[in-house]
């Protein structure tokens, strides 16, 4: 009974801060997007990338910095996917140990 409290605020609690990071990021993006186009001062670029995982990915970028903004996009991209299969392995050996 105790040990499922403890489980059970522990999620809570995980919930709450996954949650509130999410919201600062998202409220960093839209402060950012706002600060460049408000400023008005020299030329917005505007790069991304976005992989629905077996399917071949979409790289996409404006303006005249795109190039450097869509290779940090995939830079970051190819890191994100070497992480999720380290975690996955190392929780597959979690469970067949």
């Amino acid at each position: 009974m105790v040990e499922e409290q403890a489980e059970a605020k522990w999620f809570k609690r995980f919930i709450t801060l996954f949650f509130a990071g999410f919201i600062m990021i998202v409220l960093g993006i839209v402060f950012l997007t706002v600060a460049a186009f408000l400023s008005g001062a020299g030329d917005l670029s505007v790069g991304g990338f976005v992989w629905i995982f077996p399917f071949f990915p979409i790289v996409f970028g404006a303006g005249p910095e795109a190039h450097w903004l869509v290779l940090f996009a995939v830079i970051l991209a190819v890191l994100g996917v070497i992480v999720f299969f380290v975690f996955w392995k190392t929780a597959w050996k979690g469970v067949f140990s």
